[in-house]
């Protein structure tokens, strides 16, 4: 008869991802990262979009190891909160998203009256000055969003910075850039 395993050790493989230790948590992602990436399929109902959560929680485990505390609950569970945490908060933030289909794509393209009022403003020189007027971190996250149409998410980890803030950037600088066009 052969010996039992012994039981995986994770709060032994957080320390180590603490330490900087990589075999560390390639030895958790070996254990686990079969399940997470379960439990994170279940909650996002995508198959890419549980691989990006899956991916996304293995880089918050390695950063933020050293925040796990044994007093609080088991290592185990510290990790699983982790993915469950990133796929509940992708799932709430894709339903803000609407995707365009392609007609409503190509209806946008070829919409001349709005293109047209666009040319006008910029025409102008007055969208310039009035983001010239933003602070320039806040004119980063407003050309980030309506110029490269990249997702309050996408623009948070450009700018390495929370989301909520990122947010909250944003509309202001709208509301400061609606008070300049006048």
């Amino acid at each position: 008869m052969s010996e039992p395993a012994a039981p995986f050790d994770f709060q032994h493989c957080l320390q180590a991802c603490a330490r900087g230790e990589r075999r560390a948590l390639q030895a958790l992602y070996d254990h686990e990262g079969a399940r997470l990436l379960g439990v994170a399929r279940r909650i996002t109902r995508h198959a890419a979009s549980a691989e990006d959560v899956l991916h996304d929680g293995f880089v918050r485990i390695w950063t933020r190891a050293g925040s796990f505390d044994a007093s609080r609950g088991s290592a185990r569970g510290w990790i699983y909160s982790v993915v469950r945490h990133l796929a509940l908060n992708h799932v709430r933030d894709g339903q803000r998203d609407t995707p365009l289909d392609t007609d409503q794509l190509d209806s946008l393209r070829t919409d001349a009256g709005h293109w047209q009022a666009l040319d006008t403003h910029l025409a102008s020189g007055r969208i310039y000055h009035c983001l010239d007027a933003l602070d320039p971190v806040r004119r980063a996250c407003v050309l980030h969003a309506y110029v490269e149409g990249c997702s309050h998410r996408q623009i948070a980890q450009l700018m390495d910075a929370p989301l909520g803030t990122v947010k909250a950037w944003i509309k202001r600088s709208l509301s400061a850039l609606r008070e300049c066009m006048g």
